[in-house]
């Protein structure tokens, strides 16, 4: 932006005295050192150096010569003018006289230099290529023209008979292939395998099993000559032989001498068994085998066992030997009255309830917990069917008991129980009291030396609640003969305790 001079109105024309007018130019002094480092070389006027700039010819700049290796390259020859090759004379019009190109009337855009570029067949036409000549057809041979008029050479004929055994043998493989692999619905089956065996920890069945099975055995009991006979199992509780039992396994050998009593070992091996004793009022008996080094069974501990443990019944049901169930225990101390049949007496005692299969052939076998210890002896089945079928409810008499009365039949023959001295019988539903009630009291027996009369209801035995007649039995054989147990009695509406001494049965 350009302003104008401030004019004063007094005097026009003349500049403001106010203003101050331009200053001088002042210009350092340069350095002489930086001067000749920096500065332009002697002889050089403008921005750059004139040996580089190009030359000039009537006012027009020329490029610089080009260097002597290209010109010599790319230049004429010496003594040509004008351009290496120019186009025929005769494509624009002014050909000479004579003979014509060697390119013109063949019609062959390829040899014309002024044809224009376009897209055409090959440069050699398919007449002019060579065609290779065709052989004539030779004469068709009959079979007997090749095989006996020697028009076809012996090395040839056995050649074409290799071939020919060649086809024949790949067809009947092929035959005996398609024939092997059959129909659809027969052929070889890929069966995938396990790789690893089942395992068997200790503690389980499996290995429960096999080390239990071999102390329990069949027993068999038949007289010579007869046809049939009494089938169980027994238990090995003694390296002397000694097999514990139920008593009705091996009843008939009790009441006849002459019937025999044949033990059946895991490995097949049959033995002789001699009757040791019998104690019908528990269902238990002791034989005897003459063996070497027997596997025992070890004894376990009945009064530990509670409802819900795992038990397992090893023995030989319907004559299938070494057979193993498992199941749990159902009930404890179950009073249970079983047998009475072909005339015999009914026998009582507690057993442990359990849901293992049991079956007729199981009687003497053993009952084991999960350690594989001998808690019981299987004796006795409830069925649903006149068959006796196993219905999952079957009884075993508790080791503690049964080894108390095996001691004392292998150490005497036989056993005493305590006897209170009455007979008695469940009271029936509805009444006031629940226990046994007398019948009968015999006389100078331990009831009626304690003051029981005929009618009482015995509801306790010592510590023992007694809720039936089978309960009071078991109640009383808990304890020894002699032995002064309180017996609760209820009487007319009271209630009182006595002192029993228990006699002996």
């Amino acid at each position: 932006m350009m302003t104008e001079p401030n004019v004063n109105p007094e005097q026009p024309g003349a500049p403001d005295a106010d203003r101050l007018g331009p200053r001088p130019l002042a210009r350092p002094a340069v350095d002489p050192g930086q001067a000749a480092v920096f500065g332009r070389p002697q002889g050089v006027d403008g921005a750059f150096d004139k040996l580089y700039a190009p030359t000039k010819a009537n006012g027009v700049k020329l490029t610089p010569p080009a260097p002597e290796s290209l010109a010599e390259a790319f230049s004429r020859p010496p003594g040509a003018e004008g351009v290496l090759l120019e186009r025929p004379r005769e494509a624009v019009g002014d050909a000479p006289q004579g003979e014509p190109p060697l390119w013109t009337g063949s019609g062959d855009p390829w040899r014309d230099p002024g044809a224009g570029a376009v897209l055409a067949g090959p440069a050699v036409s398919a007449e002019d290529e060579e065609k290779p000549a065709r052989r004539p057809p030779g004469a068709l041979l009959s079979l007997p023209e090749v095989l006996f008029g020697r028009r076809v050479k012996p090395k040839a004929l056995v050649m074409l008979g290799v071939v020919a055994l060649l086809i024949g043998a790949a067809g009947g493989l092929v035959g005996w292939w398609a024939a092997d692999t059959g129909t659809e619905l027969t052929g070889s089956a890929t069966i995938s395998e396990a790789e690893a065996a089942k395992e068997r920890p200790a503690g389980s069945v499996a290995e429960i099993a096999k080390r239990v099975s071999p102390a329990v055995v069949s027993l068999e009991v038949f007289k010579p000559g007869a046809e049939s006979g009494e089938q169980g199992s027994g238990v090995m509780i003694d390296p002397q032989g000694y097999i514990l039992t139920n008593d009705h396994v091996i009843s008939s050998a009790a009441a006849d001498p002459s019937v025999k009593i044949t033990a059946i070992f895991i490995d097949g091996t049959r033995t002789d068994a001699k009757l040791v004793g019998t104690d019908p009022k528990t269902d238990l008996a002791v034989v005897k085998v003459n063996v070497t080094n027997p596997t025992v069974l070890q004894v376990g501990k009945s009064a530990d066992l509670q409802v819900g443990d795992t038990v397992m019944a090893i023995g030989s049901p319907l004559a299938l030997q070494n057979s193993v169930t498992a199941g749990i225990v159902s009930a404890l101390n179950r009073p249970i009255t079983a047998g009475g049949d072909n005339g015999a007496a009914p026998v009582t005692y507690e057993a442990i309830q359990t849901d293992a299969a049991i079956n007729h052939g199981n009687s003497g076998g053993a009952l084991v917990d999960s350690t594989g210890a001998l808690v019981g002896i299987n004796s006795s089945i409830r069925s649903s069917s006149a068959d006796g079928g196993s219905i999952g409810i079957g009884f075993a008499i508790p080791s503690d008991y049964a080894i108390k009365i095996a001691k004392a039949l292998i150490k005497d023959g036989k056993v005493q129980h305590a006897d209170i001295g009455i007979n008695a019988s469940s009271t029936v539903a509805g009444s006031s009291t629940m226990g046994a009630q007398v019948k009968n009291v015999a006389p100078g027996g331990p009831a009626a030396n304690a003051g029981i009369k005929e009618g009482d209801v015995i509801t306790k035995i010592g510590n023992r609640l007694v809720r039936d007649s089978a309960e009071l039995t078991v109640a009383v054989r808990a304890h020894d003969v002699g032995e002064v147990v309180p017996v609760s009695l209820a009487r007319d509406g009271a209630s009182f305790v006595v002192d029993v001494t228990l006699a002996s049965d």
